[in-house]
């Protein structure tokens, strides 16, 4: 039976790619530090003869016992709540970490598959992004401690492979959705749904002309399922390239939910990007995929999820406590 780790195995997209690889008959080792991951997201698997969970810190160390076939490091902070809260943990996973799961690669004989982001081409000069487009970061702006960290994890990952021969693969995920998302992390989509749900004003910031690419959480998955086991080294932008405004996604947000809430607006944040839009002719040519849901009926999923939660989760901020695990950090 293959064996695979995921890190960062509590979170929105770890926890779904732990069922998918289960359900490819694989054993799966989920790892997590449950700094912003949920348990409650793993809770379904707890006692399942194939999957084991670790809580640990990549950034310190990384140990299983046994072969491993595979391993996706899915471990960072994704939402800028979170990353701007602990920036240098930020930094810690995508490099420290990286650097120890590759180490962890080279001694298993493992295959390793990186999420890298959108977010490695900044507030981009080129539209659509391609893989080729290097990117317009600001390595010192309040956004460069997840953007570099991606950059560098990147490049990490080449280095390992270049030089030690490691079967190495990089996806570049863009803005992603779905159930297990949480409510209120401070990302566009959760944002607007849990302010619709609660009755508050949307809260758009900049004039709402910036663009974003929403895919289904069930096509990225089978997008990264493709690269792991595909013979492409080099970045693979995975995402859907249906583009939206951000004043559009609002309204289709207030469609949706049969609110009668009003738009705000308030100050853009700095380097926020104004425009995302995944090119991704390599993932049609090389992995034969593109994104099936449509967004209405992944909205539509995704919002009956988040109905579902329990009141207090409604509304409940996402103002997490980071002081004990910064000062061990």
């Amino acid at each position: 039976m293959p064996r695979v780790l995921i890190t960062g195995a509590a979170g929105f997209l770890g926890s779904h790619l732990c069922d998918r690889f289960i359900a490819e008959g694989m054993e799966v080792l989920g790892m997590d530090n449950l700094i912003t991951g949920n348990m409650d997201n793993l809770e379904h698997l707890m006692g399942h003869p194939k999957f084991i969970f670790y809580n640990n810190d990549i950034s310190d160390y990384v140990h299983v016992p046994g072969k491993l076939n595979y391993i996706l490091h899915f471990a960072s902070p994704a939402s800028p709540i979170d990353y701007l809260k602990i920036p240098i943990q930020t930094l810690k996973v995508s490099s420290l970490g990286t650097h120890n799961l590759l180490g962890l690669a080279m001694q298993k004989k493992s295959r390793i598959l990186v999420a890298s982001t959108s977010e490695v081409y900044g507030d981009p000069l080129v539209h659509p992004q391609t893989e080729e487009y290097y990117g317009n970061v600001n390595p010192v702006g309040p956004r460069g401690v997840y953007d570099e960290a991606k950059r560098f994890m990147e490049a990490m990952t080449m280095a390992y492979h270049t030089y030690h021969g490691l079967e190495t693969r990089i996806g570049r995920i863009f803005n992603t959705y779905g159930p297990r998302m949480r409510l209120n992390d401070g990302r566009v989509l959760p944002a607007f749904i849990g302010q619709a749900l609660r009755g508050e004003d949307l809260t758009i910031f900049g004039d709402g002309s910036q663009t974003r690419s929403f895919c289904y959480v069930d096509d990225l998955i089978e997008g990264i399922y493709r690269l792991l086991l595909s013979d492409h080294v080099d970045p693979v932008n995975i995402g859907n390239p249906h583009e939206i405004t951000i004043s559009d996604f609002a309204e289709e947000i207030i469609k949706l939910t049969g609110t009668q809430q009003k738009v705000v607006y308030k100050p853009l944040p700095v380097n926020d990007p104004m425009q995302r839009q995944p090119d991704i002719s390599k993932a049609k040519s090389i992995l034969d995929w593109e994104p099936k849901v449509v967004r209405a009926k992944g909205l539509e999923r995704t919002y009956t999820w988040f109905k579902s939660l329990p009141e207090e989760r409604l509304y409940r901020k996402e103002h997490r406590d980071f002081t004990d695990f910064s000062r061990r950090n």
